[in-house]
């Protein structure tokens, strides 16, 4: 074993003893031919560190999968706990992190002051003191590591922004699959179960559509409407995300299988729910919450006055989110809802233009990524390119491109023109169809800004 080997299977093993400090009864080594990354023929990192801890028990494995410090993984383990404590539901998680600060507090506090905040009762408190003793959320972290799901807690960098900002965010979100900035440009399509086949064409048009402008379709991978409006994003080579009520591990409903398996490499499954939640029929209405609070706006299609769409639609309004509605026959009762909807003031969309034109700027830019002309006959270059409003999706290249080299404020048409790699021409008529579109504004003395 050269010099390499020794000194990482010391680091490893200086790691598991830190560990059983504080995991007393664990007394498994380190063994087997991935004793360290030199062996293992891979980098030392946290992907690294998956393959490695396979040889420990299940509590120091839970405490080396998301990084090396153990601060960081405390944090994660007590937001776990928490949240895997019954009785306890996204609002009352809210009251007692508003209350305590954290996870961790939460967990330290005695149970009179438990008892204290409203809806805490004896029971509740009680679980909440058991739940500090028992490995639920180590168990619970392993297995997610086995079925490579990632944790992501309300505190991490890579949480979804927007769904951060709503009033209960899951404190734990599972997710299978790749969330990725561009994701934050994204809407929302739902409706019936049992629709007709007017509403599976309409969904997977519209969701074909917005998916090939640059948008994220978000659904909740239901029969009906949802498998639609996932497949026809998919078709169209974009991506979507499912939110899930039950476990990512347990697909619901079942034929929806292999569609969740295409999601996984196109997007991601996302749920607040622990691996193995069977389906129970309060936790729909619970996670649609998320499917508005991930998107910029809810699309309803095919959804009767009873339809559990239209509680995606009323949670939209709640977290100020544009609601848009499809129009079916009026003389049809699984249309009725849409209707409504319409009436009390959604926005009547026949189109992926009508989406587009409705949303309002983003709070802070997303960026996009544009295939370049290739560089040579075997490599290309991409381009970075942001988003500042979903109407920028409608434009052509090179109207997004000469927009990028307008700002806020006012600038002259002699800087724009010393930016632009474009003919002058052809950037003098570009300006001209962007003011058309009122994306630019045009100032006295030649000046341009963002409009």
């Amino acid at each position: 074993m050269d010099m390499a080997c020794r000194e990482n299977r010391l680091v490893m093993r200086r790691r598991e003893l830190h560990y059983r400090r504080y995991l007393p009864g664990t007394s498994t080594a380190l063994e087997g031919p991935n004793c360290c990354a030199v062996c293992a023929g891979s980098c030392y990192d946290v992907f690294a560190r998956r393959t490695l801890v396979d040889s420990l028990s299940s509590k120091v494995q839970a405490l080396l999968i998301v990084t090396g410090d153990p601060h960081n993984n405390q944090q994660l383990l007590d937001a776990l706990r928490l949240s895997l404590v019954r009785g306890i539901g996204p609002r009352l998680q809210q009251e007692l992190l508003q209350r305590f600060g954290s996870p961790g507090a939460v967990l330290a506090a005695p149970p009179d002051m438990l008892r204290a905040v409203p809806g805490i009762g004896p029971k509740v408190a009680a679980a909440l003191f058991a739940a500090r003793g028992d490995d639920a959320a180590e168990n619970a972290l392993a297995r997610c590591r086995q079925r490579r799901v990632d944790l992501l807690t309300v505190d991490a960098d890579c949480y979804p922004r927007m769904l951060k900002e709503t009033t209960d965010p899951p404190a734990v979100l599972y997710c299978q699959g790749r969330l990725e900035p561009c994701d934050a440009l994204s809407v929302a399509i739902v409706g019936s179960r049992s629709c007709s086949h007017y509403g599976r064409q309409q969904a997977e048009k519209l969701a074909g559509g917005l998916a090939r402008a640059g948008m994220t379709i978000i659904s909740g991978l239901a029969r009906g409407i949802d498998g639609s409006a996932h497949r026809g994003a998919l078709q169209a080579g974009g991506r979507t995300i499912a939110v899930l009520a039950t476990g990512i591990d347990e697909i619901y409903p079942p034929e929806h299988t292999d569609l969740a398996r295409d999601v996984v490499t196109q997007g991601a499954l996302v749920s607040e729910s622990p691996l193995g939640q069977k389906p129970l029929a309060g936790l729909f209405p619970q996670r649609n919450r998320i499917i508005s609070g991930l998107s910029l706006g809810v699309i309803v299609i095919e959804a009767s006055r009873k339809s559990g769409a239209l509680h995606t639609a009323r949670h939209a309004i709640d977290q100020n989110r544009e609601v848009f509605a499809l129009p079916g026959p009026v003389d049809s009762r699984g249309h009725q809802g849409c209707h409504d909807l319409i009436r009390d003031g959604a926005k009547l969309i026949t189109g992926v233009d009508d989406v587009l034109d409705e949303l309002g700027p983003l709070s802070e830019p997303v960026p996009i990524s544009q295939p370049a002309a290739a560089a040579d006959a075997t490599e290309s270059l991409v381009e970075r390119e942001e988003i500042h409003s979903p109407r920028e999706l409608t434009l052509s290249d090179q109207e997004r491109h000469v927009l990028n080299l307008i700002p806020r404020e006012p600038v002259h048409i002699d800087a724009i023109l010393r930016e632009a790699d474009l003919e002058h021409s052809r950037i003098l008529s570009t300006l001209t169809v962007l003011e058309m579109k009122r994306m630019v504004r045009r100032f006295p003395g030649g000046n341009y800004c963002r409009g």
